[in-house]
């Protein structure tokens, strides 16, 4: 078995110490660093993902393959810089203000990172300032905010106004999800796409930062 399917398959047992023992391996044997990220670590964590959106496996292993997957991507992260690999694309999440829920919001947050993204996590109780001077400042694509109250669901709005207020409006996607969230609401506050799972909201992010 070649060593990237190796750590593919460790990461996706959650292996974390074998996963990041293999990747200095593979570094040391000259693999060229993208194809260690993404045919190893993306790959494992791609699996995961989608047996995450079948109901194959739960949270508690997204968990544990995204530890493994950080702990890979921890030995990565200097070469790629000097390899000039740049992520696909830049988010910023957090859950609104209020709000100090964040299990959805880390899950969406591995899941993102499982596909490539640069993600800025801002963490809980994030004002609609804060989403935006971030993603202005940092040069985000999207901003992602989570929340599972339906007294904060309001907050997603403002965030959406002050975006507008900012100018950055047309060249910054609102997602939005959380149990009380809908399509329905997702639309009435002018935000660019709801997803229902952390899965459908990596692809989601994938897809707007690429178009």
């Amino acid at each position: 078995m070649s060593i990237l399917k190796e750590i593919s398959e460790n990461l996706q047992k959650g292996k974390a110490k074998i996963v990041k023992q293999l990747v200095q391996q593979a570094i040391d044997e000259g693999i060229p660093v993208h194809q260690i990220l993404d045919e190893g670590l993306l790959s494992g964590m791609g699996v995961v993902g989608e047996k995450f959106k079948r109901n194959e496996v739960f949270v508690p292993e997204v968990l544990v393959a995204a530890r493994a997957m950080n702990m890979g991507t921890q030995l990565l992260k200097p070469l790629l810089a000097e390899a000039g690999v740049k992520a696909t694309g830049k988010v910023c999440i957090g859950t609104v203000k209020g709000d100090l829920h964040d299990i959805g919001k880390n899950l969406v947050k591995m899941m993102m990172e499982g596909k490539g993204l640069e993600v800025i996590d801002l963490g809980t109780d994030v004002a609609p300032e804060t989403f935006v001077e971030t993603a202005k400042n940092e040069g985000c694509q999207i901003i992602c905010c989570s929340a599972l109250l339906t007294t904060t669901m309001g907050v997603m709005e403002e965030v959406v106004q002050k975006a507008v207020e900012a100018g950055i409006r047309d060249n910054v996607k609102i997602m939005v999800g959380g149990a009380p969230v809908t399509e329905a609401f997702a639309q009435k506050i002018g935000a660019d796409r709801y997803t229902s799972d952390a899965a459908s909201a990596a692809d989601c992010a994938v897809e707007l930062c690429s178009a």
